[in-house]
């Protein structure tokens, strides 16, 4: 007979709410434990660059690099994705822009005090 006080396993996913925190048992967007608020830590420039891959010959802009928590990347995706008019997401810590906007935003990045460069062709 198994002892349940003893189990180890946790929800790490919910087809419902995606990832979930084995901490506290909610969304990772509703997380309220230490371990998901830590900033990365960036070398202090921003790199935008334009990628293709695994979106069916769709563009879409990456920035990465920004030391940003979650909440404030999303701030800061939604205001990039107004001002070019277009969508995105954020993403594991990178902000995708669908289309083309790479002068755009290095342009806009700078204007917001970041110290920024173009990666890529």
């Amino acid at each position: 007979m198994k002892n349940k006080s003893n189990k180890k396993s946790a929800l790490v996913y919910s087809s419902a709410f995606g990832k979930m925190c084995p901490q506290c048992g909610k969304a990772l967007a509703e997380c309220c434990c230490q371990q998901h608020q830590s900033i990365p830590a960036g070398d202090g420039t921003v790199q935008v660059w334009r990628e293709t891959k695994g979106r069916k010959g769709k563009g879409v802009c990456l920035i990465k690099g920004l030391s940003l928590d979650q909440a404030a990347l999303k701030a800061l995706a939604k205001k990039l994705k107004t001002r070019c008019g277009t969508g995105g997401t954020v993403k594991e810590g990178v902000i995708e822009i669908q289309g083309d906007y790479r002068d755009l935003l290095i342009a806009l990045l700078k204007k917001e005090g970041w110290k920024v460069k173009p990666s890529g062709a």
